[in-house]
């Protein structure tokens, strides 16, 4: 018996939208995070991308719960000495609403060689608007 390695012409992909209002950020992450991955399908094997189109719609609308608006910290380091940079979540959402939740579900998929076309398998609009109406998503429960 030999064992089913999928191919990526074998590979059909839909697509699912999710409404992001007044969910709470990292359990919509992880059921975004696995429909890209593709975990979810009885032909996943993990060195190929067999994951879904995902479009969310509404992410200024997302919820956090406790303290993490005002406690939760995003680092980045410019590479340069005492370049380290820190911004709260709080403004982050106000900045680029779309950039928390991207964040969290690109911190779910594997550091590896496919995490780039993973990623770019997800489509973020902080509004109701999305221009993927012609691809006819299904709604992500």
């Amino acid at each position: 018996m030999k064992t089913y390695s999928p191919k990526k012409k074998d590979i059909k992909r839909n697509w699912y939208i999710v409404d992001a209002k007044d969910q709470t950020l990292g359990r919509i992450a992880t059921k975004i995070a696995v429909k890209l991955r593709g975990k979810d399908k009885p032909q996943f094997a993990p060195h190929v991308d067999c994951g879904d189109f995902v479009v969310v719609i509404n992410a200024e609308k997302i919820k956090v719960t406790g303290n993490k608006l005002d406690t939760k910290m995003y680092y980045r380091h410019s590479g340069f000495p005492s370049g380290l940079k820190k911004q709260p979540l709080k403004d982050l959402l106000e900045k680029k609403p779309t950039e928390a939740l991207k964040r969290a579900i690109r911190g779910m998929i594997p550091p590896n060689k496919l995490r780039k076309e993973i990623m770019s398998k997800l489509k973020i609009y902080a509004g109701e608007e999305h221009p993927h109406e012609a691809q006819k998503p299904k709604a992500l429960t």
